[in-house]
């Protein structure tokens, strides 16, 4: 009996229920958006948890993959020291400037001193003698005095970020834009300013005025054949030549278009207007090749002029010459016609000081060439005419 109450209480029961969700279901199919919305959820539900399930497992499929790939594959910076430092040693120094853009560990890296040594000994290291290294300290050091006294209680730490910050403002890198197109990138990176990366920069880019001497000054100008000035220079990486500022008595001159061919170092024992001590002339024969001072008036500064010692009046000839004994020597300047009155002069060996007038010039200190480079370079230079 009491089963029979429960199996009709059980059909009562479903029976309602079956009734109440046919009339909803009714309802939403007799309605076309409500079945359109359900039709559209059970769809989504269905796609959705397969393609979240299959979205899962292929992320985790390629970052398991890249994982693998990347303990496969090595870094350049996972290279031993010093297998890193011969690949920079190849790079050029355009390129090791892009390769200092990459991250701040290669940065650090590529502008080290020792790998910047090279270049500047093999571009610049002819030119950069102790006067143009001097300019460059004192340079360097006033810079530095301007960061220190801009944040006087500033760290060491602050201080090389300031140097950084005033090397990327003054743009040294701008030679890289034509030597290699990275300018852009790397403008930023530059290197402290008391480095030799950034040094060399400053010559390449023509930022930094030098100390050096110029063969055949002005062009060429007749009045400076054979002779060798003082001046300040500054490289054109676009013509690969120099512009030089020369400094006269009452004017400033200028060339454009230097080579490198017509620049030798400055010499900083001796400056343009001081007397060189004369050394050599004691062991000066005839056939000797020198260089002396000589400058027009004495207001003006002193330029080197190439020569060749010759013979005295009374000599008897190259076999019994006793030149060598005399206390005069004979200094030609082979250039100049015979009737010139630049073609010879006469000086004491041993009370040699300044000598000469108004109308011939005056001749300073002598200096004896001691090597065939010295004397192959002026030779190079030897103008195609006979001079005045």
């Amino acid at each position: 009996m009491l089963l029979s109450l429960s199996f009709s209480f059980l059909h009562h029961f479903l029976f309602s229920m079956e009734n109440k969700y046919l009339n909803i279901l009714s309802f939403c199919f007799s309605n076309t958006i409500c079945g359109l919305l359900i039709v559209s959820w059970l769809a989504r539900n269905i796609i959705y948890s397969n393609g979240l399930r299959t979205a899962l497992a292929w992320r985790r499929k390629t970052r398991m993959k890249k994982n693998q790939d990347a303990e496969n594959k090595m870094s350049l910076l996972d290279l031993p020291d010093l297998t890193l430092d011969c690949i920079l040693e190849k790079l050029s120094p355009s390129e090791l400037c892009a390769m200092s853009c990459v991250c701040s560990e290669l940065r650090d890296r590529c502008v080290s001193d020792h790998l910047w040594k090279k270049h500047m000994e093999k571009k610049w290291g002819r030119l950069m003698g102790d006067a143009a290294v001097k300019e460059w300290k004192t340079h360097v050091a006033t810079l530095m005095s301007c960061l220190r006294n801009s944040n006087p209680s500033s760290s060491r730490s602050n201080t090389q970020k300031w140097s950084l910050r005033v090397a990327a403002n003054l743009k040294p890198f701008s030679w890289l834009k034509t030597n290699h197109g990275c300018y852009n990138r790397c403008s930023s990176s530059s290197s402290p300013i008391d480095s030799l990366m950034y040094w060399y920069s400053n010559l390449e880019s023509g930022k930094f005025w030098f100390p050096a001497q110029v063969y055949n000054r002005e062009n060429g100008h007749v009045g400076f054949m054979m002779s060798c000035y003082d001046a300040k220079v500054r490289y054109d990486y676009k013509t690969d030549t120099f512009q030089a500022r020369y400094s006269a008595h009452g004017r400033r001159a200028a060339e454009e278009n230097v080579t490198w061919q017509r620049l030798r170092p400055a010499m900083i024992e001796t400056e343009s207007r001081d007397l060189h001590v004369s050394d050599s002339l004691q062991g000066l024969r005839p056939g000797d090749h020198f260089e002396i001072q000589w400058r027009r008036t004495k207001e003006f500064p002193y330029g080197w002029w190439f020569g060749v010692v010759g013979h005295l009046q009374n000599c008897v000839g190259e076999e019994n010459c006793r030149c060598i004994s005399d206390e005069n020597v004979v200094m030609e300047f082979r250039q100049f016609r015979t009737e010139s009155p630049w073609k010879t002069t006469v000086l004491n060996r041993k009370e040699h000081r300044e000598t000469g007038n108004e109308v011939g010039g005056f001749y300073g200190g002598v200096k004896k060439l001691c090597t065939e480079e010295e004397v192959s370079t002026w030779k190079r230079l030897w103008p195609e005419q006979v001079l005045d």
